[in-house]
This record gives structure tokens, sequence and C-alpha cells, in this order.
């Protein structure tokens, strides 16, 4: 596996019980690698403060990932920008321990292996900001660029745009 694109690793041993603040932003070759990683135009920036803490089933962090992107329309191909300001809470355990089963609850933290030993907030952050981004972007010109390729509106397809077109004849008569 190679080297994630934004890494910033905190040594296990330099973490204790109380809170550490850490604050990172990525450099704009690494903004770069980002992008291409997760299929963005560009990634304007991406910054992250985390609390990170020890207790007693490994890591905490908890903190705030910001970012400033430009993804692709998904019809269009044209460029949009999207900004995040995500909240997030990570628990790092050790190698094993995330496979049992838990039941899941509003506490519920997002679990994230330790590799070695140091966890990657870099990391983190990145895959924070993938996962908060719309997977499918639309721009201002989506629906009239679907309308001219002949693709039918969304909501009318399938059995409801049946019911909405019978509603629609009924009502003219």
């Amino acid at each position: 596996m190679s080297a994630p694109e934004f890494s910033r690793p905190e040594r296990l041993d330099t973490i204790g019980e109380a809170p550490r603040t850490v604050t990172i932003e990525a450099d704009i070759d690494e903004r770069r690698r980002v992008a291409g990683r997760f299929g963005l135009i560009a990634v304007e920036r991406l910054a992250a403060t985390f609390a990170i803490r020890r207790d007693a089933a490994g890591v905490i962090a908890d903190g705030r990932v910001t970012a400033a992107v430009t993804q692709a329309c998904t019809v269009t191909g044209d460029p949009l920008p999207a900004t995040i300001d995500e909240k997030v809470t990570l628990r790092f355990v050790s190698a094993g321990t995330s496979e049992e089963e838990v039941e899941l609850g509003e506490e519920s933290l997002d679990t994230i292996e330790i590799d070695g030993g140091a966890i990657d907030l870099g990391e983190a952050a990145a895959e924070t900001m993938a996962l908060a981004l719309d997977p499918y972007p639309r721009g201002p010109r989506a629906a009239e660029a679907l309308r001219e390729a002949g693709v039918v509106d969304e909501g009318q397809s399938g059995p409801f745009g049946a019911l909405a077109a019978l509603k629609d004849k009924l009502g003219k008569q």
C-alpha cells in the first residue's frame, strides 16, 4: 500500500490522557494528490483541528475538518465549488479490535485501526472530507443537458411517473 497523499502521523507515545490540540493543513502538492485520489478538479484548502487523547479503548480524536474543493458536475462536467465544515469524532484502536460486533448508538464513533506506532490525522481528515462531499453533484445546466440528451425527467419515470401522468390526464377531463 502506498503512503497517503496527506499524512500527519502522531506517535502513540506522545498522546496522553489529557487532550492535546493538533492543527494540520495540506500543502499545495498534497492537495493536488488528494484531488487526484478522490476524482476532484481541485482541492483549494484542506485543514483540520483535533483534540487527541488516550482512553481505555485507544485514542480519541475530536475535531473539525474544513475544506474548499472543486468537483465536476456529474452530468456536464462543469466545475462546481463545494465547501466542507465537518465535525468529526474518531476512535483509533489496535489492529483486530475494530472487527468485534458492536451495537451502535448515538455516541458511537467512527473507528480506524492503528497501523504501527502512530495515528494518521492527515489521512483521517482526507477521508472525512471525501465522505462529506456530494457523491453526485449537479450544476445549474444539468437538467437542461439531460433533457437535450433525451433523458426522461427522473421524477416522471417509473410507477410514480405513471401515476403523475394519469393524474394529469384525469385532471384534463
